[in-house]
C-alpha cells in the first residue's frame, strides 16, 4: 500500500509541474483569445520581404507590349507576303500557262449494246436488316427480354441465309 500512496504521490508532483509549465507558457505568449495589453510587446513581427524577391520577372517582361505587338504585325506581314509571291499549285503560274484550243470533234454512233446492270437484293438480306433494325431499337429503349432474344435468333437465321443467297 505504500508504493501505491508514493506513485499516486509522484504523479501528482508531475501533474503540477506540467500545469505550472503550461501556465509560464501561457504567461510568456499571451492569450490568442483575449486582446493583448497595450503594454506587452506582442509576438516578433517578421521583416517584409523585398519587392524584387516578391515579383518573379516573366519571359515577356523583358520588352514592352508595344514591342511584342509590334512583332507580331511584322511576322503577318511577311507571311502574306510570303503567301502571295510564291507560285500557286504545281510550280507554275496560271497567268504563264499558253490557253488551250478546243476543236469539236463527232463521235460517230456505236453499233454496241449498252449493258444495263440491275441490281436485286435477296428477300433474306432485306428480312435480315428490318430484324437488325428490330434489335437496334430494342437496345436502345432499354429492352433487353425474351423479346430480344427471339429477334436475335431471327437475325442471326435470316443473315445466315442472305449469306448462303447472296454467295456466288
Amino acid at each position: 500500500m505504500a508504493t501505491d500512496r508514493d506513485e499516486q504521490r509522484r504523479q501528482q508532483q508531475e501533474l503540477e509541474e506540467i500545469r505550472r509549465s503550461f501556465a509560464e507558457m501561457g504567461a510568456r505568449m499571451g492569450s490568442l483569445f483575449e486582446p493583448a495589453d497595450a503594454d506587452e510587446p506582442g509576438p516578433p513581427q517578421l521583416p517584409a520581404p523585398p519587392a524584387s524577391a516578391a515579383r518573379r520577372p516573366s519571359a515577356f517582361q523583358g520588352r514592352p507590349r508595344w514591342w511584342w505587338a509590334g512583332a507580331l504585325a511584322l511576322l503577318f506581314v511577311a507571311g502574306t507576303a510570303f503567301g502571295w509571291i510564291l507560285p500557286k499549285g504545281g510550280g507554275e503560274r496560271p497567268e504563264a500557262a499558253p490557253p488551250q484550243t478546243t476543236t469539236a470533234t463527232t463521235v460517230a454512233p456505236s453499233t454496241t449494246l449498252a449493258v444495263r446492270t440491275v441490281v436485286s437484293v435477296p428477300e433474306e438480306c432485306v428480312d435480315a436488316a428490318e430484324l437488325a433494325d428490330e434489335i437496334i431499337s430494342k437496345l436502345n429503349r432499354n429492352q433487353r427480354d425474351n423479346a430480344l432474344a427471339l429477334a436475335l435468333r431471327d437475325w442471326s437465321v435470316a443473315n445466315q441465309a442472305c449469306r448462303r443467297e447472296a454467295s456466288p
